[in-house]
């Protein structure tokens, strides 16, 4: 005969005990030097939850989840997976705990096809045809489930950056991850490459997949994630149900302050033309057309801005008039010079025709990552007599220098001394832009200024550009953020494989708009 407390036991052993957190650190911390990047960081992340984690540039994010995956270890503190307390000193002991992790910067072999980037170090045995055929295998599973197609014989440099990223989440899921971590995963995707990682996200969770989402935008953490955790100068400040908050609240505990909502811009006349492009035309390797018969003027006190998507000739524009691509047909003048293809003209003497350049691709052609920062602080600029001590270099001169740029552009950490590599990708944006914005140009190109930046430096870059518009530079803004390009821009020119088929006052501008004129699908009476 059963007791009322047979009966109590009973119940309680029908009722499922809820999973334990895919991941929970307590009290981690770790410092670099005198650098504390993070500080005591306590935090849970609950199994099938799209975890969103925000702060500033240098809050120590991706120290943290670089930790987690065994980049780093920790000076303290508990890693937790699955309710087990787990020590992980690689990324091989992640991958075994069930972590991957897709990186900012892509970790693949150019030359390797998909398939074989998806299963190498992964391989099942001495003899290469048995993985080949399983990793295949698994491939179509995994591509089916997730709607994660790429051709798997694929050359990696042949494909555009939203495959690569795809090739990168296959990669972690070949191995068996369960939780998968995502550094800024979509600093460099399209609009509709982002929709595309979206739905593939929510796929992952569907599969009962955990995703932690390491994002500087709050629009995007409002739509996809269901957490999510705000740090501050390597600590944590707050943990919030996404449903339960705001993008202005986000922002404000992300710097500690309110951001302001709306970018103060004057009306300024526009000046004299600084930069006038005629019937210019860039042809890549194979003579296809990268940048096709385009013309278009900037004056100075103007901000131009470039709309398109990814790959219709923006990249190769700027490098055309930066000095770094050649010119195959038409011209540009600047500072009273005309370059043609017979009269040709280096990024130096560019820069000694007072043009400035801040690349959309900060680490191949804005910085080095071996030097120092105060090595990459003057990159293009080592030349300058105040650099110079007979044959040798002013470290002092240089190193103040840094330190200066460091202090306006608010760099973190402000080390002149720091690996260039060490540095956040936000932080890495920042000393490139005080590098060019310092010499006071009279044309800037400026590719992606905010791309991979925190909103609270997103505002101060904003800000900078608008200042030297109004002491009169002349700027050429070329960005895939749409709100962006409609902030800060007086004219926009809109680029559709190559040739530019729009232009127009920003005051007439709206994202439906222009998304149409970037798709070629509207007409516009002032199309070039």
């Amino acid at each position: 005969m059963s007791t009322g407390d047979d009966r109590l036991t009973n119940d309680r052993a029908a009722v499922p005990s809820s999973p334990p957190p895919a991941i929970e650190l307590h009290g981690i911390s770790k410092s670099f030097g005198p650098v504390q990047a993070n500080q005591n960081v306590s935090m849970t992340i609950a199994a099938g939850d799209i975890h969103g984690i925000v702060g500033e540039n240098g809050a120590g994010k991706s120290t943290l989840m670089s930790i987690l995956y065994g980049f780093y270890e920790a000076d303290q503190g508990e890693i937790r997976v699955a309710g087990q307390s787990v020590n992980i000193a690689s990324p091989d002991k992640a991958i075994a705990a069930g972590i991957g992790m897709v990186h900012q910067h892509f970790m693949l072999v150019d030359t390797f096809t998909v398939l074989e980037n998806v299963m190498m170090g992964a391989e099942s045995g001495v003899l290469l045809s048995g993985s080949i055929t399983a990793a295949r295998s698994e491939l179509k599973r995994l591509e089916a489930e997730y709607d994660l197609y790429v051709d798997p014989k694929a050359v990696i440099e042949d494909l555009p950056v939203g495959e690569l990223q795809r090739v990168e989440i296959l990669k972690a899921l070949y191995r068996g991850a369960k939780v998968l971590i995502l550094d800024e995963p979509t600093g460099v995707l399209t609009p509709q490459e982002t929709e595309q990682l979206f739905r593939i996200l929510k796929a992952l969770k569907a599969q009962g997949g955990t995703v932690i989402l390491i994002t500087h935008k709050l629009r995007e953490i409002m739509a996809i994630t269901d957490t999510v955790t705000v740090m501050r100068h390597g600590k944590v400040v707050a943990s919030k149900t996404t449903a339960e908050t705001s993008e202005a609240e986000l922002a404000e505990l992300m710097v500690g302050r309110k951001i302001r909502a709306e970018l103060q811009r004057t009306e300024v006349a526009a000046g004299a033309v600084a930069l006038r492009v005629g019937h210019l035309t860039v042809r890549d390797a194979y003579q296809v057309p990268r940048v096709d018969d385009v013309s278009f003027e900037i004056r100075a006190h103007e901000i131009v801005g470039v709309a398109g998507v990814s790959g219709n000739g923006q990249s190769e524009l700027l490098e055309a008039l930066s000095g770094i691509l050649p010119v195959d047909d038409g011209l540009f003048e600047i500072g009273g010079r005309r370059i043609t293809p017979n009269a040709p003209c280096d990024p130096a003497q560019l820069r000694a025709l007072h043009l400035a350049h801040v690349p959309e691709d900060r680490q191949r052609l804005g910085m080095v990552g071996e030097f120092s920062a105060r090595e990459s602080a003057i990159l293009g600029y080592h030349n300058d007599p105040l650099y110079q001590a007979g044959f040798m270099f002013n470290q002092v001169a240089i190193k103040a220098k840094c330190a200066d740029l460091m202090t306006q552009f608010d760099v973190r950490p402000p080390l002149p001394e720091a690996l260039s590599a060490n540095l956040s990708g936000g932080n890495q944006q920042k000393l490139i832009l005080a590098r060019e914005l310092n010499r006071a140009p009279d044309v800037l190109l400026v590719g992606q200024p905010t791309r991979g930046v925190d909103i609270g430096a997103i505002e101060f870059i904003h800000r900078q550009l608008i200042e030297l518009r109004d002491r009169g530079c002349a700027i050429l803004l070329v960005s895939v953020e749409l709100e962006e390009i409609m902030a800060l821009s007086d004219r926009i020119l809109v680029m559709f494989e190559g040739r530019i088929v729009a232009e127009l006052p920003a005051a007439d501008a709206d994202e439906r708009s222009l998304g149409l004129l970037m798709a070629n699908a509207a007409p516009v009476e002032t199309a070039h």
